[in-house]
């Protein structure tokens, strides 16, 4: 059943109005998945709240005009199916990273990172970038680490001090 006007108007909206506001976008092959696996891949999605969407090219074309990804639009061929991250860049790439170790049709053909197009093969560098959680912890760990020197050299100095007068005290008794 063919889109009329009005639905590929929307359709086009929605996805641009998506991949304005994503962080990076993963297109994929799909070819010779079954209705249950695309299911499957959908859930999985929701849940790492990734934007998953089989959009037309010329509609996809469209759709990221005027955006950070709009350098994927020339590479647009065959069927694929288009996720873009949400909350954290990686989020996407994990999502299609781990699908595709499952399913042999499954295959990333293009990423695309801050308005940069990146090879497939480099799913792996981006699917590793932390969550917006594990970054913050991250960070934490880092803005701690002098404070937690610092207050451990403090705290030799009277261990020290305890130690030699300790030393000292044997050493006499002997």
């Amino acid at each position: 059943m063919a889109l009329t006007l009005e639905q590929k108007k929307a359709v086009v909206a929605e996805v641009s109005e998506v991949a304005k506001g994503a962080y990076s976008a993963v297109a994929a092959e799909y070819c010779g998945l079954t209705v249950e696996d695309l299911t499957n891949l959908r859930i999985k999605a929701r849940e790492d709240n990734v934007y998953l969407r089989v959009v037309k090219n010329t509609l996809a074309r469209r759709a990221l005009a005027d955006t950070d990804f709009e350098c994927m639009s020339e590479r647009l061929t065959g069927p694929l199916i288009l996720a873009f991250s949400q909350e954290d860049p990686g989020a996407a790439a994990r999502v299609a990273k781990n699908f595709a170790k499952d399913h042999s049709k499954f295959e990333v053909t293009m990423l695309s990172v801050g308005g940069e197009l990146l090879e497939a093969s480099q799913i792996d560098k981006l699917a590793s970038l932390p969550t917006r959680d594990q970054a913050i912890s991250l960070l934490m760990a880092v803005m701690k680490a002098p404070t937690e020197k610092f207050v451990r050299t403090l705290n030799e100095v009277p261990g020290k001090l305890t130690r030699t007068v300790a030393a000292i005290r044997d050493q006499k008794a002997a």
